[in-house]
């Protein structure tokens, strides 16, 4: 998925199908099925893709259609992956808390003269 994205805040739809490869009607169909993303929609009610939404777009493409997953199973391939990359964070949170709960009690003892 070498696809390059503009450097912008916003996309219209047209954009991101030039983009991804992926026709209009299928994005907002997507849109319907996959509730992991849903562009916001400015004054004029176009949506307003976010590059975040650009690749989870690229992401599903690839889900669907290079490794053959069905809408079911590629709406729970991202469930399962959100999961993961939330037990990950929560893993890298604790030892972040650990590791600095340790340089406290360094600094603690350094400032109370003890070893």
């Amino acid at each position: 998925m070498d696809v390059e994205i503009p450097d912008k805040f916003y996309f219209k739809i047209g954009e991101v199908a030039a983009i991804t490869g992926v026709k209009p009607h299928v994005l907002r169909y997507w849109e319907s099925e996959f509730g992991a993303f849903t562009p916001q929609k400015g004054r004029s009610k176009q949506r307003q893709y976010q590059k975040k939404d650009i690749e989870l777009v690229l992401l599903i493409k690839d889900l669907l259609y290079n490794q053959g997953f069905t809408i079911a199973g590629a709406r729970k391939a991202l469930r399962d992956a959100k999961k993961q990359a939330a037990a990950a964070d929560s893993r890298n949170d604790r030892a972040l808390l650990l590791e600095l709960r340790s340089d406290i009690r360094r600094l603690r003892n350094f400032l109370s003269g003890q070893p």
